[in-house]
């Protein structure tokens, strides 16, 4: 039974990028900000249970070897069969790719292009869409955005279009 808790709750680990910044000063610089993915499944009502832990505040351009690291082991070391990873979108498929090797747990990241803070954002839709694909993909690394779920070994970010797409390689 208690098994079956624990694949019931969602661990979501965060750790910056554009999901989390906000508008700094008068110039309208971006900083990351706390992260607001527990005041978004707030205003949703979501029933499922979660627990939410910040692993650091950095834009994704600046997450290195030793960071994907340290979310391979907390990802890892957790109890939970089910985890959420807010991501910067510029090197979330390389974090992805990163977490291919654990297996038994259902992992999905995900990201926004624009922060959730902004009215016009798709940060509450990712969220929404990931949080449904945690609890019904079968264990796996899952790359979430722009209403599609990604192999993260087959997945480009098109800087062009502002959109994750398949690649065939």
């Amino acid at each position: 039974m208690q098994q079956q808790e624990q694949d019931l709750k969602i661990k979501i680990f965060t750790t910056g990028g554009t999901f989390d910044k906000i508008y700094f000063d008068a110039k309208s610089e971006f900083h990351i900000g706390d992260p607001i993915i527990g005041e978004l499944l707030e205003e949703a009502n979501v029933s499922f249970d979660y627990d939410i832990t910040s692993l650091f505040k950095k834009d994704s351009l600046d997450i290195n070897d030793a960071d994907r690291e340290l979310i391979c082991n907390e990802v890892s070391n957790v109890e939970e069969g089910r985890v959420l990873i807010t991501h910067g979108t510029d090197t979330m498929v390389e974090t992805a790719r990163a977490l291919l090797g654990i297996r038994d747990k259902t992992i999905v990241l995900l990201g926004a292009m624009q922060p959730a803070r902004m009215r016009l954002s798709d940060a509450s839709f990712n969220l929404g869409f990931a949080s449904a694909a945690v609890q019904l993909l079968p264990a796996g690394v899952h790359l979430v955005m722009n209403g599609q779920v990604f192999d993260p070994r087959r997945v480009s970010k098109n800087r062009s279009r502002n959109r994750f797409e398949p690649t065939h390689s």
